[in-house]
């Protein structure tokens, strides 16, 4: 053997049940353990033999003399990617999760989909919620205070409001006001908050707004209010349930769960990482090195886009260590995902 691509069927078999054990268990895997809980039909003494052709290849190894085997990562990846078969939900479990994530507003399912996934999990969840930049803008109005600043209040196509407080260079009367928000819903209504900066800008270049004042003052009020990038909000929930209650007596082990936590605050840390799912196909797995980020080299996410399938809008995963039951969490994830995208698009 050389390849674990060219691993036969045998070989096949008691690596899925190696890994199957280990990931029940946490222990490591002996030969008569396998021929005693699988349908092998073949020795502890063959399967030993072949036990020690997969360590050889890199997929097994033994960590302790005279002790079964564990999966490396390398036999995890082989694992998840051609030997894991993934059952769907019960209808009984599908009704369970829909009703769990029915909310009024976007904020609500995303909430309730992150406290979902921790709790059937028992990982930590995260989501990333839809890029503001790629919001369409709807409308927009100005509101008066004293001291030269107004309130711009921004509504999105979604119905998301934001408030925004700006300095204004001249005094602005209300029926001007009305005529600068009229203007400014007229012209970038139906972009997105991207595409608003670059039209803005576009306009501010444009000779013939330099000279028409109530234009002019339109357009300094817009830039102000998107000149700043939106950035997308994260939701984490479950952050408890990586906690080691063994770790208290191993510094190291201490350590890494303290850096593991910093990263789950940080937010750009996990867009970045959930952001290589948004444009992937299917259901995403990352092991340990693969995620990018050494505060999670022992740990797996499984993550998966939502949103229409074209252009997806957010991310979702669930984190937690590298033995997890990666059937059962693919499962959640896939249709969790599917049922965000329906509710949101429903909003």
């Amino acid at each position: 053997m050389s390849s674990p691509f060219e691993l036969n069927r045998r070989a096949r078999k008691i690596l899925q049940a190696v890994v199957s054990e280990y990931l029940s268990s946490g222990d490591a895997v002996g030969s008569r353990t396998v021929t005693r809980r699988h349908d092998i039909g073949l020795s502890p003494a063959t399967v030993r033999n072949v036990m020690s052709d997969l360590e050889d290849m890199g997929l097994l190894e033994q960590r302790h003399t005279s002790a079964g085997r564990v999966p490396t990562d390398r036999g995890l990846r082989f694992f998840i990617d051609s030997l894991l078969k993934v059952r769907g939900l019960s209808p009984v479990d599908k009704d369970a999760i829909r009703g769990r994530l029915v909310g009024g507003s976007r904020d609500e399912v995303l909430g309730n989909a992150s406290r979902l996934l921790s709790e059937i999990t028992q990982h930590a969840a995260v989501i990333i919620a839809p890029d503001p930049s790629q919001l369409r803008f709807d409308h927009l109005e100005f509101l008066p205070l004293r001291s030269g600043k107004v309130i711009c209040i921004l509504v999105t196509s979604d119905g998301r409001i934001e408030n925004k407080l700006l300095s204004i260079e001249e005094p602005i009367d209300e029926r001007s006001l009305d005529r600068v928000h009229n203007y400014l819903n007229q012209l970038l209504s139906g972009l997105t908050l991207d595409e608003i900066r670059d039209r803005v800008l576009r306009e501010m270049g444009e000779d013939k707004n330099r000279y028409d004042r109530e234009v002019a003052a339109a357009l300094r009020l817009g830039h102000a209010a998107f000149s700043e990038p939106a950035r997308a909000d994260v939701v984490v929930a479950g952050q408890s349930n990586l906690l080691d209650p063994e770790a208290a007596a191993d510094r190291a082990r201490m350590d890494r769960m303290r850096e593991l936590l910093r990263a789950l605050e940080d937010k750009q840390l996990l867009i970045r990482l959930l952001d290589r799912t948004k444009g992937a196909e299917g259901i995403q797995v990352f092991l340990g090195a693969e995620t990018a980020h050494d505060a999670l080299a022992e740990s797996s996410v499984v993550a998966m886009a939502y949103g229409a399938e074209e252009r997806p809008i957010g991310a979702l995963a669930v984190i937690g260590p590298m033995r997890m039951n990666y059937g059962k969490v693919m499962s959640i994830v896939d249709f969790t995902a599917d049922v965000v995208s329906e509710l949101l698009t429903e909003l």
